[in-house]
């Protein structure tokens, strides 16, 4: 199963509308190198600075299982098991200034290589509402948006991502989405190899038996580091299970 430039478009469902949460410490720059095993990593609690970015994120296919009324809400889970993962997501122009209110919208598939709406095409036959692991935050007055997720599994022919698309000037709605405003970042988030690694030999990722591709054979992703969407991880805890937080700074042209 590989991405191609389908599409799909799923009902609006009500839910609480997400308001602020704290910002998460967060790690902007060149992260190029691969991060430590979880077990050699301990949480940076250094205030980030923006500014260290002004050159746009590259863009990057938006793959055919994206699902149109995504929900506003922080919190994307809906009870999928998986490691925690907890990003925290700067957005910033290419002057180096914040966007407050920009709604960052991210998707990705379970442990199992499955995403919602499209449960089925890696193999599986679990129930599918349409919504687990997508959704979407506005950022806040410092251009963060926050939002808690598991680690993204594999399916066949990609390596571990997360999509993401910025709109600035959506208006949200009382059925708990948004519309209007324009898109103006499509792209997608990597992960180190050496965490996916840790990540793939705890339950549930252990009992995906999908051949998984490594970042560096990756079709989409480009070596590019940061720039390309390669995320900073921090471990929260001693074990790959105890999850990560995820820390990139998205310069976008908005």
């Amino acid at each position: 199963m590989t991405e191609n430039s389908d599409a799909r478009t799923v009902g609006r469902r009500t839910v609480l509308i997400a308001t602020g949460t704290t910002a998460a410490a967060l790690a902007v720059g060149a992260a190029t190198a691969q991060q430590a095993p979880a077990a050699t990593r301990t949480p940076d609690t250094t205030p980030a600075v923006a500014a260290a970015v002004c050159t746009l994120t590259k863009e990057m296919t938006q793959g055919p299982y994206y699902l149109d009324g995504a929900l506003v809400r922080s919190d994307i889970t809906e009870g999928k098991a998986g490691a925690p993962l907890k990003l925290a997501l700067t957005v910033v122009n290419s002057a180096c200034t914040p966007l407050a209110n920009a709604l960052v919208e991210i998707w990705h598939a379970d442990a199992l290589g499955e995403y919602s709406g499209y449960v089925g095409n890696n193999g599986h036959h679990e129930s599918d509402d349409g919504t687990f692991l997508r959704g979407g935050v506005l950022t806040d007055s410092s251009g963060v948006a926050n939002l808690t997720t598991v680690y993204p599994g594999w399916y066949r022919g990609r390596c571990v991502h997360i999509h993401v698309k910025v709109h600035t000037g959506v208006t949200l709605t009382s059925d708990g989405s948004f519309t209007g405003g324009s898109t103006v970042h499509t792209g997608q988030l990597f992960f180190s190899e050496t965490i996916t690694t840790a990540v793939a030999k705890v339950s549930p990722y252990s009992t995906n038996t999908v051949t998984r591709t490594t970042l560096s054979q990756d079709s989409i992703y480009d070596g590019g580091g940061a720039s390309s969407g390669l995320l900073t991880l921090t471990a929260l805890g001693s074990s790959a299970s105890s999850g990560y937080t995820g820390t990139l700074a998205l310069g976008v042209s908005g």
